[in-house]
């Protein structure tokens, strides 16, 4: 471990070295004489690690035992973090930000070594949902006090049981939105005007013209209902509104009348009118049991048949098998998912098949910018619920 910050104390300044050295070399722990010693000409031996101290495991090498000295004196707060780079990783350049912050320990180095460094860890930095929290973990870190989650969604936390061993939890939803809306916007568009097929025929090396009749649907001036008026789904609808669409919304609660007029939303009490009008569907919702498999056969029934089904909240939300039935049988004409159950999907799941589908991996928050506004939100929550002071973007139960 690098640390970046000189020690914050000096337990002790040692005596000068004495001059008199007939009396045997002398020994800085101890600050006295030893008895002559025959070999006291011969240069010492290079310094060794020092053994462990008492209450470290006797199987940990001394070099751990060094590292948790360095933990002390540089009094930087131990942070669990699932691992540097690979598939969901921390980013590298992520990893040296935080780690002129706190003391980042790998659930790697964590699993090995529990005992020694389950008492040091006090949060919990979460990317990409992992490291997996459950009781097991939680008994094991005594003195955790927060777990920052990055993301809007809290669907992958059982925050009844952090709050039973009195752990807070923040998220980061404000810093996604923008660029999750604007994903909404691409995905609505590349599904109306076809780009993903219309892509593959102008690569395909069978292509020998461009059809006449090859067709999308317009957006401008179409219907869009936005399910879930949240701070993303309002983003949407102020971008929807610069292409003079119809927007009609629903939510759990009715947006204020400046608000609505503001985009020029309708509110729209039960989901059904909504399903029934609207030219294209984005879910914009949390999943919760309320939410979950909220659109099923019998909301994609009313939809529709020229509807298109969009999904940029979370992929549980939807039916997958009585979409994949809507589709196939044309009940509305596409979909374009930013999200589905599981991520990803098996390579043989019917959805992957499907023309009249646009898949993508999960990529709503996506953005360079995005990503660095979300390790810095997480890092003041950190901090924040470190030192007791108020959490940015706290959960609450």
């Amino acid at each position: 471990m690098l640390f970046l910050f000189p020690p914050t104390h000096v337990d002790k300044v040692q005596s000068p070295r004495p001059q008199n050295h007939s009396r045997g070399p002398w020994h800085p722990s101890r600050e006295q004489f030893l008895p002559p010693s025959p070999l006291s000409s011969v240069p010492p031996p290079p310094s060794f690690p020092p053994p462990p101290q008492p209450g470290v495991p006797a199987r940990l090498p001394a070099l751990l035992a060094r590292r948790e000295e360095d933990m002390e004196a540089q009094e930087l707060p131990c942070v669990l973090i699932d691992c540097i780079g690979g598939k969901h990783g921390v980013y590298e350049d992520h990893a040296e930000f935080l780690k002129e912050r706190f003391c980042l320990i790998t659930m790697k180095e964590y699993l090995e070594n529990k005992n020694f460094l389950g008492k040091k860890i006090r949060a919990i930095y979460m990317w990409y949902h992992k490291p997996v929290i459950n009781e097991e973990l939680l008994q094991s870190l005594p003195n955790l006090k927060i777990v920052a989650s990055s993301g809007v969604g809290i669907d992958h936390l059982d925050l009844s049981l952090l709050s039973s061993y009195g752990v807070k939890v923040s998220n980061t939803p404000f810093i996604v939105s923008t660029d999750t809306a604007d994903l909404g916007m691409a995905l609505m568009l590349a599904s109306s005007r076809r780009l993903v097929e219309g892509h593959q025929m102008a690569i395909s090396p069978d292509t020998e013209y461009f059809p006449a009749d090859w067709l999308g649907a317009e957006v401008s001036g179409a219907t869009l209902g936005i399910i879930g008026m949240g701070t993303i789904g309002y983003k949407v609808a102020e971008r929807a509104k610069a292409f003079e669409m119809k927007i009609l919304y629903h939510n759990r609660k009715q947006r204020n009348k400046e608000e609505e007029r503001a985009v020029g939303a309708t509110y729209c009490k039960k989901i059904d009118d909504l399903l029934q009008q609207a030219d294209f569907v984005m879910l914009v919702v949390n999943l919760t049991p309320q939410t979950h498999k909220l659109i099923g056969k019998r909301e994609l029934q009313l939809m529709k048949p020229t509807a298109i089904l969009i999904n940029i909240s979370r992929g549980l939300v939807v039916d997958q098998d009585a979409l994949v039935e809507a589709l196939q049988n044309k009940v509305i004409k596409a979909a374009a998912l930013d999200v589905t159950y599981p991520e990803p999907l098996p390579r043989d799941h019917p959805l992957l098949k499907l023309k009249n589908v646009i898949i993508t991996p999960h990529i709503g928050s996506a953005t360079v910018k995005t990503r660095h506004l979300m390790k810095e939100n997480m890092t003041e929550s950190i901090q924040a619920g470190l030192a007791g002071l108020p959490i940015p973007n706290e959960v609450l139960l």
